[in-house]
C-alpha cells in the first residue's frame, strides 16, 4: 500500500452541509448531504472546482462539500475551514464500494508503522469518468 506521510500543512476550504451519522451511516448521511449540496450549487449556478470532499469528525459528525472558485458560500451553504498538520495520505483507484476497505488497510498499515491516525479524516472524489475501474478517490487522516 503506497501511503505518504505529509507533514506540509493542508488547509481546505469547503462549502456544503454537515450532519450526525445517526446509526453510524456515515456514507449515508454523506451522500444526502452531498445530494442537498449540489442542488444548491447547480441551482444557484456556483462556480467550483468539482470534487465531493467528505469530512468524517469526532461525535459521528460528516460535513459533505465543495471548494469553491470564487468567494464565499451562498445559497445558504455552511463553511468549514479544515487544517491537517500532519497527515496520511492514499490515492485509492478503483470502485467506490471498495473506499471502505481500503481506508481500513490505510489504518492498519499506519498502526504497523507505529502511527496513530486520528480525526478528521477526509474523503476527496475525483471527477465521474463513468468507468468504475477508474474512479480516484483521495484518502487523508490525520495523524497525532
Amino acid at each position: 500500500m503506497d501511503i505518504e506521510i505529509r507533514d506540509n500543512v493542508l488547509q481546505l476550504d469547503i462549502h456544503g452541509f454537515g450532519g450526525i451519522a445517526s446509526n453510524r451511516d456515515y456514507a449515508g448521511t454523506a451522500f444526502k448531504l452531498s445530494g442537498k449540496m449540489w442542488d444548491i450549487v447547480k441551482s444557484n449556478n456556483i462556480k467550483n472546482k468539482g470534487k465531493n470532499i467528505w469530512v468524517y469528525e469526532s461525535e459521528h459528525k460528516v460535513f459533505a462539500g465543495v471548494e469553491l472558485e470564487n468567494g464565499p458560500a451562498a445559497g445558504g451553504l455552511e463553511s468549514k475551514r479544515i487544517t491537517l498538520d500532519r497527515y496520511a495520505y492514499f490515492k485509492h483507484i478503483g470502485p467506490y464500494n471498495r473506499i471502505r476497505e481500503s481506508g481500513q488497510a490505510m489504518v492498519s498499515e499506519l498502526a504497523k508503522r507505529g502511527l496513530e491516525v486520528t480525526l478528521p479524516s477526509i474523503e476527496i472524489y475525483g471527477h465521474w469518468t463513468g468507468d468504475e475501474s477508474t474512479s480516484v478517490a483521495e484518502l487523508l487522516m490525520a495523524l497525532k
